[in-house]
């Protein structure tokens, strides 16, 4: 008996996520950067893609922070309604976008670990 496979399931094609990570210290003067950066890795993607964005590796999560996750995803519905998930969220962010009132507009796909 063999179970050598076709490496996938059937009739299922492999999709790579679009991703975006975000590390070190996120300042307002890196917001327009970043919003170019999803602009052009949504440039190619499908009408109502998913991103996931990876900020486990931010340092001091701040207001400015939450200003570059919110306007990112701002960028990502204007881009034929994609959705931007954060992913590694650290507690610090978790509560700053829940202070303000972001935590439900934006997907929290996962908290990190503490």
């Amino acid at each position: 008996m063999s179970f050598g496979g076709s490496g996938g399931l059937p009739g299922v094609d492999a999709v790579t996520p679009n991703a975006l990570v975000l590390t070190g210290r996120i300042t307002r003067a890196d917001v327009p950067g970043l919003c170019a950066r999803l602009e052009a890795l949504l440039s190619g993607a499908p009408e109502a893609a998913v991103v996931d964005c990876d900020v486990g590796g931010v340092v001091r999560p701040d207001l400015a922070l939450v200003e570059a996750v919110a306007r990112l995803g701002l960028v990502a519905r204007r881009a034929g309604g994609a959705e931007l998930r954060l992913r590694n969220v650290p507690a610090e962010l978790g509560t700053l976008l829940d202070l303000v009132g972001l935590a439900q507009v934006l997907g929290v796909a996962q908290a990190a670990p503490e």
